[in-house]
């Protein structure tokens, strides 16, 4: 079985003010994949500062954030596990940050052996 990051963003930080019946609705979301043992890392919630990040290039060249055409921000992500892309973006589909304008990035975790 393959791992998949799925990686949480929203448009503004302002977005990010979950009421407690939105956070259970994630947790339930959760709980979920875990009962199907299929959760890998429940990751971090990364709540970073707008314009709080940088990229460091070669020759010394500073960029802002990750990469300069984004302008969402990272809310947080999970590891799951899935046989496919197509399983782990469907797990990603219940998700309720699609409720507050939000969306998740899949991507396959590649392993090292």
């Amino acid at each position: 079985m393959k791992e998949f990051a799925l990686i949480f963003r929203l448009n503004n930080i302002a977005d990010f003010k979950p009421s407690p019946e939105q956070m259970q609705e994630r947790m339930n979301w959760l709980a979920g994949i875990a009962a199907q043992n299929k959760l890998a890392d429940k990751g971090n919630t990364l709540l970073p500062v707008p314009g709080s990040a940088r990229t460091v290039k070669p020759d010394n060249i500073v960029t802002d954030g990750p990469y300069t055409e984004i302008k969402e921000f990272i809310s947080g992500y999970v590891v799951v596990r899935a046989e496919t892309i197509e399983e782990a973006v469907e797990m990603a589909k219940g998700n309720p940050i699609f409720k507050i304008g939000g969306n998740i990035e899949v991507r396959e975790v590649l392993k090292r052996d």
